[in-house]
């Protein structure tokens, strides 16, 4: 397993599908992962440091793994499999519950849980930005400071 951090998330054109895009903590690829508008939202919010005036599906959670006292050990995003990632949150005493990536890493961003990946599935899917493309990645942290949450609402 790989650690990876987020970058951040943003609206692939023309198609207007959110992203979410992840880079090895130790390591040059980065892995984009397709989402939908609210885990979008989600991820952005907790970036930005945004607090809803409700709990969100996301903090909800967080706050029942508080309660029942089953930490959010980490995030694994375990498989590729037809176009579609697969990922398992590991939580206390070494139990495993299957969830979407999108969720697993708004969740693991709420927590400051680890975000890992199988080198196969980043064998597979990872990219490396060469240099020359680098600038690519600087505008996309610039409209990360610049986007809204409620960008991603469809």
């Amino acid at each position: 397993m790989r650690e990876l951090s987020v970058v951040g998330v943003r609206v692939e054109l023309p198609s207007n599908q959110p992203i979410v895009l992840l880079r090895e903590v130790e390591g040059d690829r980065y892995l984009p992962i397709w989402i939908g508008a609210v885990e979008a939202t989600a991820i952005a919010y907790e970036q930005q440091g945004v607090k809803p005036a409700r709990p969100l599906t996301h903090d909800l959670l967080r706050d029942v793994l508080a309660a029942l006292k089953a930490p959010l050990q980490a995030v694994e995003i375990i498989e590729l499999k037809e176009n579609v990632f697969y990922a398992d949150l590991l939580l206390g005493d070494g139990v495993r519950v299957s969830a979407r990536p999108s969720d697993s890493i708004a969740l693991a961003l709420r927590v400051g849980a680890p975000i890992r990946c199988a080198e196969e599935v980043l064998s597979e899917a990872g990219i490396v930005i060469p240099d020359e493309q680098e600038d690519e990645v600087e505008k996309f942290r610039e409209f990360l400071d610049q986007v809204r949450p409620e960008d991603f609402a469809g």
